[in-house]
């Protein structure tokens, strides 16, 4: 990707990720990114954030946290209307399920550099509105119901959307015991023990988990709702992608450009099926054929009760701020297990611009990734590149280099795919009173001249082989920002 300016929004994550940022900015900066930082302080403000970002037209919105992060930030981007920025990821959470998607590493520094070498392709993402509510029949002195003359039930009513809440997702949309366990997840104790804290939270809802009646329709052809399942269900995943809880793939089928969202209905059974089911979702193990139904479709609509949790990768949701004022007074009036909320979830396609790294296979794409497959070609083309150069340099030179220049320790190193012997080498410097440690990002181009210590020049190529932990030597101004421009440099 060529640099610009981009806007890194940030999950402080308990200052976990903020003490990584000196090396993140060291190494966008000497891509040439002009980078913003933007932490979060309070719940939703993300997605402000993000929303501010597109709004100043940076070219790349950049989400350093977790799945939910990364949702606030889609969603900021979505709000700033007719705006085109970018959305990239760094992973900082305790589940980084869209990294894994797109074959991002979980480290922040090697995705950094992986996100320099992607490419922009525009994809699917899902909506989620909520269309109406149906209320229980009222009660008469003589305890018989009352029904409508039409026989439809009394109290139904179309909702009136509000925008307070977030309406679009990445992943994946959930209804049942996911919602429930991710509604209850102690935020600081997440921070603390991670996966850990989910696990708690399962233990303390699930014996409060059960059935629930659903109906799925799903718009034909003809655009036509055509009712295609109703009975009792444990669970429903609607899927933008494929990975659940960064294990199974509930949801196979899944692309993010074909226009379609897929469902995967976890079934009510005995009491023995259910169990089993239950443990499948807590253990992560995928549903088998029998207890679960797969459908998918460009917009689908679902009925459940108004006491089920819905999320959106894998952060609980609240269904007020799906509601207007009127609606959820008249909600609060009710019992939750008898008022029948209908949820519409709509696939958008090419809604947005994502960063996918370019070595990616491609996998959640029926079209072919046709940038990929050149970067991949370059990629052969310049491991090709004779790296020994038959020239040799004065020993004083080098003497003179290995004394004065900055001494780095490497610790990763990247080519920018489409820039001919381009490299950036992420490393640290060590600080010449204290020994401490500060990250650099050293910038590599054909312009530079490269020595071994022996003193013959060698091809920029060479620099691909530099493994952590080596030292290599680096002539060259450094920035505030830690960037080296480098004009020697002696490995």
């Amino acid at each position: 990707m060529k640099g610009k300016r981009a806007c890194l929004v940030i999950n402080p994550h308990a200052g976990q990720n903020v003490a990584r940022l000196t090396e993140l900015i060291a190494v966008l900066s000497a891509a040439g990114w002009e980078t913003e930082i933007a932490i979060k302080e309070y719940g939703g403000h993300s997605m402000e954030l993000a929303a501010r970002a597109a709004k100043a037209n940076y070219d790349l919105v950049v989400g350093y946290g977790g799945d939910g992060t990364i949702n606030q930030v889609l969603n900021g981007v979505m709000s700033a209307r007719g705006c085109s920025s970018m959305i990239g990821v760094i992973p900082g959470g305790t589940a980084n399920v869209w990294a894994a998607e797109i074959g991002l590493p979980n480290d922040p520094l090697q995705a950094a550099l992986t996100l320099l070498n992607s490419e922009t392709r525009k994809i699917d993402i899902g909506h989620v509105e909520v269309r109406g509510l149906t209320f229980a029949d009222k009660l008469q002195d003589n305890g018989k119901q009352q029904k409508q003359k039409n026989g439809k039930k009394a109290g139904g009513r179309m909702a009136k959307a509000s925008s307070k809440g977030k309406q679009h997702f990445l992943l994946m949309a959930g209804l049942g015991i996911d919602a429930a366990i991710m509604g209850h997840v102690s935020k600081p104790l997440k921070y603390r023990i991670g996966p850990l804290a989910v696990g708690l939270s399962a233990a303390e809802e699930l014996p409060r988990q059960h059935p629930f009646p659903m109906e799925i329709r799903i718009r034909g052809e003809k655009h036509e709702q055509d009712t295609v399942w109703k009975g009792k269900a444990l669970q429903v995943i609607i899927g933008n992608t494929r990975r659940y809880a960064n294990i199974v793939q509930m949801t196979p089928d899944a692309y993010l450009d074909d226009g379609l969202l897929d469902v995967c209905v976890i079934t009510a059974g005995n009491a023995l099926t259910t169990l089993e089911e239950i443990a499948s979702l807590l253990f992560r193990r995928k549903p088998d054929n029998v207890t679960a139904q797969h459908f998918h479709g460009a917009s689908i609509t679902l009925s459940v009760p108004a006491s089920i949790d819905l999320q959106l990768d894998g952060s609980a949701v609240s269904l007020k701020d799906y509601l207007s004022k009127s609606d959820r007074k008249a909600l609060q009036n009710e019992d939750a297990q008898q008022v029948m909320i209908t949820y519409r979830f709509d696939a958008m396609p090419r809604a947005v611009q994502v960063a996918i790294p370019g070595a990616y296979d491609g996998t959640l794409f029926e079209q072919p990734l046709a940038a990929s497959l050149q970067h991949k070609n370059e990629d052969t083309t310049q491991h090709d590149t004779p790296v020994e150069v038959m020239q040799h340099e004065p020993p004083e030179l080098i003497r003179t280099l290995l004394k004065q220049a900055h001494k780095v320790t490497v610790k990763e190193v990247a080519l920018q795919l489409g820039k001919q012997d381009r490299y950036i080498i992420a490393g640290t410097v060590p600080h010449q009173m204290t020994g401490d440690t500060t990250p650099v990002a050293v910038r590599v181009d054909d312009s530079v001249i490269i020595f071994r210590h022996s003193g013959e020049q060698v091809a920029p190529a060479l620099v691909q082989q530099l493994q952590e932990g080596v030292v290599i030597v680096a002539e060259g101004k450094r920035s505030k920002y830690g960037v080296i421009r480098a004009t020697h440099v002696v490995i």
